[in-house]
C-alpha cells in the first residue's frame, strides 16, 4: 500500500526575483567566472613573475566564493516545494535558518499551529523552539486545503488554535465554490479507501511481533480480515506488514487449506526476482495471524499520482502500460503462472521515476478461500473472477482497466470493455481497441497472453511516436 504524498510549490516574490536574477546572470557565473579562474591559475603556474603570488591567491579565492554563492543562490531559488506525506514534512532551503538548518521535520515535532490575522501567515512551532512562518498568499488554494488536511491528519501531537481552524474552514468553503475544488473530498476518498469497515482489531502502533524485533510503526490499510501495516524490522528496516485472519467460526479444514494456500503463494512470491516487483521477505503465523512481510516502496500510488497530477499523455501511458505488462510476463511465465489477482492503479507504485508492482493477491486469496470474498476491486474484477476462476487473462483484463484509468482518470465501468476514446477523443483508436480488447467480457476474446499484448501496445507506441515525429516536422516546414 502506497502512502499519500504532497508536493506543494512555494515561489514567494523575493525567490522569484533571486530566480530571474540567478538565471541572468547565468553566463557570468557558470562560464566566465570558472573560465577566468582557469585562466588566472594557468598563467600564475606558467609565469609567476608576470602575476603577483598575494593578488593571484585574493582573484582566485574571489571568483572561487562568487561561483559558489551563486550556485547556492541559484538552488536556494529553485527549490520551492514542501515535501508532505506521513513521514513528515521537508521545507525548500530557504527556511533553513528558521528550523535550525533541519529543512526534514516528522510530525512528532510539530508542536503548535497558529494562524496570523494580520497577514495570514502560518505560524508552525516545533518542540525544539523553531518558530516556522509560512505565508498563505504563496499556496495555490488546493495546495492551501490539502496542507491544512495533512495537518489535522498526521499531525497528531500539534495544537491548532481556534483562528487556525476558523480560517481552514473558511479556505475550504471558498474552495467549494471553485471549479477546481473537491481536495478535501479527495482525502476523504483516500480515508474511506484504506480504512473501511473491519471485523477484527487491527494492531496499534508499537506493538510488537517476532518476539520483540518487528514493530508496527502505522497502519496503513485495514478493511474485512486483513490489515496492512508500516513496520520496522531488527530496529532497523522499513517493510510492509500484510496481516490476514481466518474467523473463528471457519470449519477446520478450510483453516487447514487456508494456512496452505498462504504457504504455498508466498513461497512462490519469495522466489520472484525482477527490479519491478516489491520482494516477498518471509511469512509466519502469531497469535492465529497470517503475516506476510513485503519490500517497502516509497512512493505514491497510481491513483494518487493521476488525481494530483491529471491523466497521462497517450505516449507516457504506453511507456508506462509496457514497463506494466512486462512485469505481468515475467510473472506469468512462472512454472506455475503467478496470477496477481488485484491489479489495480493502487497496486502500482511510483518511486524514483520507476514503476513496482506491490501487494500481491496472496493472502487476499487466503482469506477469499476461508470466507468466500472476492479479491480485486469491482471496477478491474473480470467474471470469471467473480465466479472463482481466475487465469492469467483475468490480469490482463484488470492491465486494460488500469490503463483507461491513467487516461481517463476514473475508474472503468465494471463487467464491460472500457473506451478511453469515449473520455478523450484525441485518444488513437489503436490504443483504444487495445484496452477494449483487454477488457473483453469473455475471457477468449481478450489477449491471450501478455506476450501478444506487449507486441499490439509496442507497435501502437511505434506509430504513436511516427504520427508525432510527422506533425513536428510539418510544423517546422510551416
Amino acid at each position: 500500500m502506497a502512502e499519500l504524498q504532497l508536493k506543494l510549490s512555494y515561489r514567494t516574490a523575493w525567490s522569484r526575483v533571486l530566480f530571474v536574477l540567478m538565471c541572468a546572470l547565468f553566463p557570468v557565473w557558470s562560464i566566465v567566472g570558472p573560465a577566468s579562474l582557469g585562466i588566472l591559475l594557468v598563467r600564475t603556474i606558467r609565469a609567476p613573475e608576470t602575476v603577483p603570488l598575494e593578488m593571484a591567491v585574493f582573484v582566485s579565492l574571489a571568483l572561487l566564493i562568487f561561483t559558489l554563492l551563486c550556485i547556492c543562490l541559484t538552488a536556494l531559488a529553485e527549490v520551492d516545494k514542501i515535501n508532505v506525506s506521513k513521514d513528515g514534512m521537508a521545507f525548500p532551503p530557504m527556511f533553513l535558518p528558521k528550523l535550525k538548518f533541519r529543512r526534514n521535520r516528522p510530525w512528532n515535532e510539530l508542536k503548535t499551529a497558529d494562524i496570523l490575522n494580520s497577514n495570514k501567515t502560518l505560524l508552525l512551532g516545533f518542540d525544539d523552539g523553531s518558530l516556522l512562518p509560512v505565508q498563505t498568499s504563496v499556496l495555490k488554494a488546493k495546495d492551501l486545503e490539502q496542507f491544512f488536511l495533512a495537518l489535522q491528519l498526521w499531525g497528531i501531537n500539534c495544537q491548532s488554535s481556534p483562528q487556525l481552524e476558523a480560517f481552514q474552514k473558511l479556505t475550504q468553503n471558498n474552495n467549494k465554490n471553485e471549479a477546481a475544488s473537491g481536495y478535501t473530498q479527495m482525502w476523504e476518498d483516500e480515508l474511506r479507501h484504506r480504512f473501511s469497515s473491519t471485523t477484527f482489531m487491527p494492531l496499534e502502533p508499537e506493538h510488537r511481533l517476532r518476539n520483540g524485533s518487528l514493530k508496527v510503526v502505522r497502519q496503513l490499510a485495514f478493511g474485512g480480515l486483513s490489515a496492512i501495516y508500516l513496520a520496522q524490522q531488527n530496529s532497523l528496516d522499513l517493510v510492509v506488514l500484510k496481516e490476514a485472519v481466518v474467523p473463528p467460526g471457519a470449519k477446520e479444514e478450510a483453516k487447514v487449506q487456508a494456512e496452505r494456500m498462504l504457504d504455498r503463494e508466498a513461497q512462490m512470491l519469495s522466489r520472484l526476482q525482477h527490479p519491478n516487483i516489491a520482494r516477498v521477505f518471509d511469512h509466519f503465523v502469531e497469535d492465529q495471524r497470517h503475516y506476510l512481510i513485503l519490500e517497502y516502496i516509497n512512493g505514491p500510488d497510481l491513483r494518487q499520482f493521476i488525481k494530483q497530477n491529471g491523466v497521462l499523455p497517450e505516449e507516457k501511458a504506453l511507456d508506462w502500460a509496457m514497463k506494466i505488462a512486462g512485469v505481468l510476463c515475467y510473472m506469468h511465465s512462472q512454472e506455475p503462472p503467478i496470477i496477481h489477482r488485484d491489479l489495480t492503479p493502487d497496486n502500482i507504485v511510483l518511486s524514483k521515476e520507476d514503476l513496482f508492482i506491490i501487494d500481491f493477491g496472496a493472502a487476499n486469496q487466503f482469506v477469499g478461500a476461508s470466507t468466500g470474498t472476492i479479491v480485486g476491486k469491482q471496477a478491474y474484477i473480470p467474471p470469471e473472477q467473480l465466479r472463482g476462476k481466475s487465469s492469467v487473462l483475468s490480469d490482463i483484463y484488470a492491465f486494460g482497466g488500469t490503463i483507461y484509468y491513467l487516461l481517463c482518470g476514473t475508474d472503468p465501468k465494471a463487467l464491460a470493455p472500457s473506451s478511453p476514446r469515449s473520455l478523450r477523443p484525441e485518444i488513437s483508436e489503436e490504443l483504444d481497441s487495445i484496452i477494449a480488447k483487454c477488457t473483453a467480457f469473455e475471457a477468449e476474446d481478450r489477449f491471450q497472453s501478455v506476450a501478444e499484448l506487449l507486441e499490439a501496445l509496442q507497435n501502437c507506441r511505434s506509430r504513436v511516436l511516427t504520427i508525432d515525429s510527422q506533425v513536428i516536422h510539418s510544423k517546422e516546414r510551416a
